[in-house]
């Protein structure tokens, strides 16, 4: 494979901007496109924890383990840096080059087969877009009895008031998105500085309110009584491997946001203060408010929506339950709008836009955040998290050893568009079957952590063990044909 300036890739040749390959939004960001700094890349991974849905993961871990608050809360900063060393591999192609995760991973997959990991992508970000899109709803439906009152009647688990604020929620993304990527970045940097704010205070009144019997709480509430019954050490990292699973979807398809930064050091700066740090704080607050509302109310409450309900202060209420709509919102259209309408106009470049991706996965999430409550939700959350996060597992192992191992971190941008049999990524057919095989095999392995008995102390470690073997067996079959 030739080398070439890695600046000079974004002259793309009039051959490749006719390909079947090529649209303007796959197209490589030249440099003066880029306007994105850390405080962007902060806010994505602040947008993500402090959702509605990531808050509910953390509580819920806090009360599954057994094991004391400190230590689940150490486990969570340990899967902080865990996905910092993972985005920030999966990232810097995309920063370099320019390109999107679809395009990224035909380099490895082929400039067909890279179709394979994008459709799984877009299912998974347009499931998790549906349920999202139900968990900001839930903050606008306290909004809404608190003006009007409870409204009568209710289908499909919801009452009347939730399904008008589902509908309201799933009409404002689609609205933002609309206007573009550049809005979407300006809603994210205020949301996210402004949850926070939300939460310390949430913090401080449950605190106040339990007083001195909180922080003992902590050491102990959360074991008493609960059904787990692996070793500390087994509960310790199973902890940090949902914790990474939770981030699975973002990390495999970081290149769709590092595009838009200006420089590495932005992207590694934002994944420090996003990731670890972010995640140091973040896990505090909800540790204090879970062992609070267990000493305040004898249940653990993990939804802050109905916390705040329980609070019961009017003007905190309002706030909160903007604020957490606006987080919630925010994570979604960055980890769950954006990668499936790549992925989708991946699909079919000449036919679907970015915009028109966007469409497509707005009107089948709405299905699914319509159902969340009455059927999906019933699988369980913990285990769901992991059985989404394994599937996808082996493309962050390819994708890294593609990159990294096989290709010595240099691409041909210029071939990755190019669907002439005699392409450099168009291996046999469009396909890279060497990466088809160790996709299957590493998928294989993840996927049964979860679903086999037998295996499901494992459960937690799905997607890093799926990554590490799509990886390492990728990495094999490549050395032997070379």
């Amino acid at each position: 494979m030739r080398e070439h300036d890695p600046h000079h890739s974004h002259h793309l040749d009039v051959h490749n901007t006719q390909s079947r390959l090529y649209n303007e939004d796959l197209a490589p960001l030249k440099e003066n496109e880029r306007s994105w700094g850390w405080f962007e890349i902060f806010n994505v991974w602040s947008n993500d924890i402090q959702s509605l849905f990531g808050y509910t993961l953390a509580a819920s871990l806090f009360l599954t383990y057994g094991l004391s608050g400190w230590w689940v809360m150490l486990a969570i900063i340990v899967a902080g840096f865990v996905v910092m060393l993972m985005v920030n591999l999966t990232g810097r192609p995309s920063v370099k080059y320019g390109i999107p995760f679809p395009v990224l991973i035909r380099a490895s997959l082929g400039v067909n087969g890279a179709n394979l990991p994008a459709v799984l992508r877009a299912i998974i970000g347009i499931f998790w877009y549906g349920v999202q899109t139900y968990f900001a709803s839930t903050a606008v439906t306290i909004l809404l009895n608190i003006i009007f009152g409870e409204v009568e009647g209710s289908f499909l688990g919801l009452t009347t008031t939730a399904w008008i604020a589902f509908i309201m929620v799933w009409l404002f993304q689609l609205m933002l998105f609309w206007f573009g990527i550049e809005p979407i970045k300006r809603f994210l940097n205020w949301a996210g500085p402004l949850v926070y704010v939300v939460m310390i205070v949430l913090m401080g009144m449950i605190w106040y309110q339990a007083g001195d019997a909180l922080l003992p709480a902590i050491d102990s509430i959360f074991s008493a009584d609960n059904n787990y019954d692996g070793s500390p050490f087994f509960a310790f990292t199973a902890i940090v491997g949902t914790m990474v699973a939770y981030f699975a979807a973002v990390v495999i398809n970081f290149g769709d946001f590092s595009r838009f930064l200006r420089s590495e050091r932005d992207m590694k700066l934002g994944n420090l203060i996003g990731l670890p740090i972010n995640m140091a704080f973040f896990s505090f607050i909800a540790l204090v408010i879970t062992a609070g509302t267990l000493v305040l109310f004898n249940e653990a409450m993990t939804n802050p929506s109905d916390i705040v309900d329980r609070v019961d202060t009017l003007p905190l209420t309002i706030v909160a339950a903007l604020t957490f709509f606006a987080a919630t919102v925010g994570i979604n259209m960055v980890a769950n709008f954006i990668p499936p309408a790549y992925d989708l106009a991946n699909l079919f470049p000449k036919h679907i836009s970015f915009r028109k991706g966007g469409i497509i996965t707005a009107i089948i999430a709405f299905f699914v955040g319509a159902l969340w409550l009455s059927f999906i939700s019933q699988i369980g959350i913990v285990g769901f998290v992991n059985a989404v996060g394994a599937v996808i597992a082996p493309f962050f192992g390819i994708l890294v050893a593609d990159y990294y191992l096989i290709k010595k971190q240099q691409l041909d941008v210029n071939e990755l568009f190019n669907d002439s049999p005699t392409g450099t990524y168009y291996y046999h057919k469009g396909w890279n079957i060497n990466a088809v095989i160790a996709f299957v095999l590493g998928g294989i392995f993840s996927i049964a952590t979860v679903l086999v008995p037998a295996l499901s102390k494992l459960e937690g470690y799905g997607f890093l063990l799926g990554a590490i073997l799509g990886g390492f067996f990728y990495w094999l079959l490549m050395k032997k044909q070379s």
